[in-house]
């Protein structure tokens, strides 16, 4: 089965959705499964993990609701408060759901660098394994090093770390973020989305060649049976198609064996997202 591992939806609420700023002007309307199904089925996609983008239990809710009415959504990435007094009651809840994977933080936006490292937020990680729930990591290059620190505490915790950690395509910077992709890569129960990267090269104007260099680093650390193909859809139209955006990855793939391409297209996400996801 062909799998996008990354991919949202969104009814568009402009006073929640400020992170949808003038230039992303685009993205300023609903997102929706029917919008979404001409995408897979024009690119020979099956199903796909759909990932929280608002930070709220309303936002697990409404995706769970659409895979629920969806059997192309295989699986959740949702949001619940990882730092709360009452997480356990929480996570039990939500593990009720066979097609909630997993949840996500945006660490990304958060102010303090060492957030991940909070002893409420890693006392919240250590509860995700009892229920058999992943966790995808958000981050930016400059988060990379604490990132790895965090991961290293928590031996039997799934992660995966989404759009390759966000590398400096458009500027060229890289030997930093290889270096600790390096170091993230060296643990096993770390996985990584090459998800992402047109909106990190240069507006539209992008080449394939432009993510050789990157793409060379994440296969080298994680090789092709911890990496996993992701849209970002619908963040992905701003800088490119979706075709456009698979082809990133199916063109580099063109000379690996096809058990490597259908684990980077699909089977890498049924393992990682397998907790009862029919998948």
């Amino acid at each position: 089965m062909r799998i996008d591992a990354h991919q949202h939806f969104w009814r568009y609420v402009p006073e929640r959705d400020t992170w949808i700023t003038p230039e992303m002007s685009l993205l300023r309307r609903d997102f929706l499964p029917a919008d979404f199904s001409e995408e897979l089925r024009s690119n020979d996609i099956e199903a796909s993990i759909a990932v929280q983008a608002d930070q709220s239990e309303a936002e697990t809710e409404f995706l769970l609701a659409l895979a629920a009415q969806n059997p192309a959504i295989a699986g959740v990435v949702g949001w619940v408060d990882l730092r709360g007094a009452g997480l356990r009651d929480r996570l039990q809840y939500f593990s009720r759901f066979p097609k909630l994977s997993g949840f996500r933080h945006i660490v990304q936006s958060e102010r303090n660098d060492r957030f991940l490292l909070q002893e409420d937020f890693l006392g919240g990680i250590a509860r995700l394994s009892e229920f058999g729930f992943t966790y995808d990591i958000l981050i930016y290059p400059t988060q990379l090093p604490v990132a790895v620190e965090f991961a290293r505490r928590f031996a039997q915790q799934k992660f995966v770390l989404d759009h390759m950690a966000k590398p400096a395509i458009k500027s060229g910077g890289i030997r930093e973020w290889a270096a600790q992709i390096k170091a993230i890569a060296e643990l096993p129960n770390v996985y990584c989305k090459v998800s992402g990267l047109v909106t990190e090269a240069a507006g539209k104007d992008w080449k394939f060649s432009d993510f050789t260099p990157y793409l060379d680093v994440a296969f080298a650390a994680f090789g092709a049976r911890r990496l996993m193909f992701g849209s970002d859809w619908p963040v992905c139209l701003l800088a490119g198609s979706y075709a456009s955006v698979k082809a990133i990855v199916a063109n580099y793939m063109k000379g690996f064996s096809d058990r490597d391409r259908d684990a980077v297209f699909g089977l890498n996400a049924r393992r990682f997202y397998e907790r009862e996801v029919p998948l």
